[in-house]
């Protein structure tokens, strides 16, 4: 009866040796893939080789330059060799990582029979107009009429015009019997003054690119002006605030709907563009200033130092409750009327002067003015005494502040230059292609670093999920930003600017996706102490079963030797 009992017994331990291997290769061969194939993080390719590429950033910035020649400023000989374009290069290298060509794409003519009948008008401005009539010209470009010394175009004194529009006169004496290459190089050097003030230069680029760059590449006037604007963005919002401390002396009137329309839509309307613009307006009553005025016994006044000058906005700012509702940077716009007790009340700036428009801005946030009452005027009136506000005085003022916070500068030229009153659009066209230019640049400037910084934060955190439409943004974005950068090669600005718009918009998109959040994923150790209670169990005797079966299938081998 012992060898069936044996039989048995070893037929059992076949099958549970079989069962173990066949559990196991089960396990190895189908569990394991099958777990890890459906538990795996979903990461959609990414261009990594492309925004690497952007990181090293490269511009190549091309102005269209168009120079007309007038009668008169040509020789014969010069107008048979008068070549029909030239180019002129100017590399600014900022850092390992970054640098721009400013390339100037200069195209000769001569003005034609057209054109030559405009220059009998009897004013330049009137000439200017005329001639836009004729040709609008495309953004980012600019044409530049030479005119002889003896033209009476220009009134005395002055040599060059530089009008609303993207054109320029330039009166200059000529050697009209030099080289024509000769030539060319002196009337460059007489034009080029010109043309960086029309178009971008170095300084308004490093300004855009100032996030990228050391400080130590700034002058001070360059610093402070690319900290003054607002980043690039593709909406703002205006928001004008009258500021009553004392409503019950004080009952102000201010038209701001109709200021607003004359002086602000006009100037916003030629910024459409750019960004779009939303305004709104408010009275705040009891809302005083964070700081004491000091009174100045010399002029019976009340002072505000420049130095406090910060310490004003805090108080106010934390009324105002617009920022908090805005998905878009806030430009805040505050008109204050001093209380009887503090009037009249001036700033003064940090030379102990008065600052004549009673007014100041604050970078990246928006301006304040003081708007003094003469309470001398209203004679024996009860409170609360009527006020209407001079909105043109105010206006005008907020206007210079919206140029400044947006980043239109002032431009400074010599004594001989005649430089255009904008009028009532507040803005010319040139001065809108240089911001387009900055824009720009700034654009791609930002789409590159955060693609960058999204790309290394993907590259870090390997469990982060890339769905289908964060990878569809950053292709768009790459695509997009590599398109601007053509465009501006080309010289055609609008199409560069839209292109950034777009990349910015998609890279946004991208880096901001609700899927991409920290907090949605697992660290690795957060992962073992998963899964080891959920496999340990099933593992263990698995691989005890099959370190038996090895131990037994090395012993019966040794049994087997010694046999032989």
């Amino acid at each position: 009866m012992a060898a069936p009992v044996t039989a048995a017994a070893a037929a059992e331990g076949t099958r549970g040796k079989r069962a173990a291997i066949s559990i196991a290769l089960i396990t190895a061969l189908l569990g394991l893939p099958l777990w890890w194939k459906t538990t795996e993080t979903y990461r959609a390719s990414l261009p990594f080789t492309e925004i690497s590429q952007l990181d090293r950033l490269q511009l190549q910035l091309t102005v269209p330059i168009e120079i007309v020649f007038a009668k008169g400023t040509l020789s014969t000989e010069q107008q048979r060799k008068l070549p029909s374009s030239d180019s002129k290069n100017n590399e600014v290298v900022l850092n390992s990582h970054t640098r721009f060509n400013c390339h100037y794409a200069i195209k000769y003519r001569r003005i034609s029979s057209t054109e030559e009948e405009t220059l009998t008008l009897q004013s330049v401005k009137d000439t200017d107009e005329a001639l836009q009539q004729l040709d609008q010209g495309e953004q980012g470009s600019i044409s530049l009429y030479i005119l002889p010394e003896t033209s009476s175009l220009l009134s005395q004194g002055v040599s060059v015009y530089i009008g609303k529009h993207r054109r320029a006169f330039v009166k200059c004496a000529l050697d009209q019997s030099a080289r024509i290459e000769d030539f060319l190089r002196t009337l460059y050097k007489n034009v080029q003054r010109v043309i960086q003030t029309m178009s971008f230069n170095g300084e308004a680029v490093t300004a855009a690119l100032s996030d990228r760059i050391p400080i130590s590449r700034f002058s001070k006037d360059d610093f402070e002006n690319s900290r003054r604007a607002f980043k690039s963005s593709p909406g703002y919002d205006i928001t004008f605030s009258l500021l009553n401390p004392d409503p019950k002396s004080l009952d102000v009137n201010w038209n701001i709907s109709s200021a607003s329309d004359q002086y602000i839509q006009p100037f916003l309307d030629k910024l459409q563009p750019v960004a779009n613009f939303s305004v709104d307006s408010q009275i705040l009553y009891y809302a005083v200033l964070g700081v004491t005025p000091r009174f100045e016994k010399s002029s019976s006044s009340y002072i505000i130092n420049a130095n406090n000058l910060p310490h004003v906005i805090n108080p106010v700012e934390a009324r105002l409750g617009s920022s908090a509702a805005s998905l878009y940077p806030v430009l805040n716009f505050l008109l204050y009327v001093p209380e009887y007790f503090h009037s009249p009340l001036h700033i003064q700036d940090k030379d102990g002067n008065r600052v004549p428009t009673n007014a100041f801005h604050s970078p990246r946030w928006g301006g304040i003015m003081v708007y003094n009452v003469d309470y001398k005027s209203q004679g024996e009136q009860e409170p609360p005494i009527y006020v209407d506000i001079d909105m043109v005085q105010v206006m005008e003022i907020f206007l210079t502040q919206l140029r400044l916070l947006l980043g239109i500068t002032k431009v400074y030229v010599p004594e001989n230059y005649m430089v255009e009153n904008p009028g009532n659009e507040g803005l010319t066209d040139w001065e809108l292609d240089k911001l387009l230019w900055s824009r720009t640049v700034e654009n791609i400037a930002t789409v590159s670093t955060t693609l960058t910084s999204l790309a290394q934060l993907l590259d870090q955190i390997g469990n982060i999920v890339i769905n289908d439409n964060v990878a569809s943004e950053v292709y768009r974005a790459v695509s997009s930003v590599q398109i601007a950068m053509t465009e501006l090669d080309a010289g055609r600005l609008e199409f560069a600017f839209q292109a950034s718009k777009e990349a910015i918009t998609s890279s946004e998109k991208a880096f901001f996706d609700p899927s991409l959040l920290h907090l949605l994923y697992f660290p690795d150790d957060q992962k073992f102490a998963i899964y080891i209670p959920l496999f340990l169990p099933m593992a263990v005797p698995i691989l005890l079963s099959l370190l038996k079966i090895a131990k037994e299938y090395k012993a019966s081998k040794k049994e087997a030797i010694k046999v032989e």
